[in-house]
Formats: structure tokens, sequence, C-alpha cells
């Protein structure tokens, strides 16, 4: 697995360069993970045809109206995918196995596919797949700036408000979360070579 950390990045930067990984990965067939955060903004996928009262970044992501900002961890998977859905399991397994370290309340919804505690969200996913690599991710709330997060429910989710690490009472740096991300992915999609890009 080839680490790529970023740091804050705007998100059309970002953006960009996760599209040039993607090329990367798909030239020498090794798993990239991209861990960064960035500015400020709100997100919408592809298939979103919602107004919003905020101004929005479109991408080509599936799901609805996503908000970044700082103190935000966001990974990005440019994987080597033969089977989606399985890839979707062990992503979705390697968040469950940090969630039991960091705040084992939290739950994984199939209904409404995150992560959350009752009706607060705290991590979104969302992937597309293009010639066998993974694009996007997972970005979790781990000390963020609420009231921004709050100007609309996540994903455009009736009665859903957002929430983070620090609001619920846990004490970790982003530095320490992105630490356990890279080791609870690593231990999923067992690799065990982690080379920094």
């Amino acid at each position: 697995m080839i680490l790529h950390r970023w740091g804050v990045l705007d998100y059309g930067v970002a953006y960009g360069a996760m599209k040039g990984v993607h090329v990367q990965a798909l030239q020498d067939g090794e798993n990239h993970l991209i861990l960064c955060s960035h500015p400020s903004v709100f997100t919408v996928g592809s298939d979103d045809k919602g107004k919003w009262s905020v101004p929005t970044v479109r991408t080509d992501r599936g799901g609805s109206i996503t908000c970044h900002s700082e103190g935000q961890a966001v990974a990005y998977f440019c994987f080597q995918v033969s089977e989606p859905p399985l890839f979707y399991r062990r992503v979705r397994r390697a968040y469950e196995d940090l969630f039991a370290m960091l705040l084992p309340i939290v739950r994984y919804d199939r209904e409404n596919p995150g992560f959350y505690l009752d009706n607060r969200k705290i991590a979104s996913l969302g992937f597309r797949y293009r010639s066998g690599v993974s694009l996007h991710g997972v970005a979790l709330n781990v000390d963020v700036d609420l009231a921004f997060h709050a100007q609309v429910n996540p994903c455009n989710l009736d009665g859903i408000v957002p929430t983070s690490l620090a609001q619920e009472g846990v004490e970790v740096s982003l530095d320490e979360v992105n630490e356990k991300i890279i080791e609870v992915i690593a231990k999923q999609f067992k690799e065990k070579e982690r080379k920094v890009c």
C-alpha cells in the first residue's frame, strides 16, 4: 500500500490530484491510500439533483451532499478493485474496527450508508470505480466546526445532524486518527508494506 499524506488541501486541487493517483494506480497495480483534509466546502454527488442554500462543488462520486472542513480525516482510496461489494465491505469493516477502538457506540447503517450514533452522523462514505480502480472514500469528523457542518443535513437525510469524535467526548488528534486508519485498512486489505509517496 502506498501512502500519500497531503495535509490540508483545497478540495478542487485534491480532486485533480486524486485522479492523477488513480492513473498511477492503473499503471503500477498498487493500492494507494490518500490522507488529507479540506478547507470548508460542501460537495454533492453526480446523481444529486437538489438545490442547496449553500455553495456546492459537484463531483463524480455517488451520494448527496457532504461537508468537508479542517479537522476531518479524509481517506481517499485508489485501490485495485475486482469486486466492488467486497472492497466496500472491507472498507466498512476497517472503520468498524476503528470505531471499536475509539467510540464503540458508533454503528454502520446499511439503509443510509454511513456511520452514526442515533441520529448523529460522524462519517460518510462515497466511491466510484473506473477501470478496476476505486476513487473517493471516507470522511470522518474528528474535531470540526459543527456550526458550519450543520448548515445542511448530512447526505440530505431528514432528522440527521452532524457530530464529531470531539463532540462525543473522544480526545484524539487528527494525526492519531490517521495512524489508526492506516492500521485498520492495512489489516483488512492484508497490506504489509507501507510505502510513502
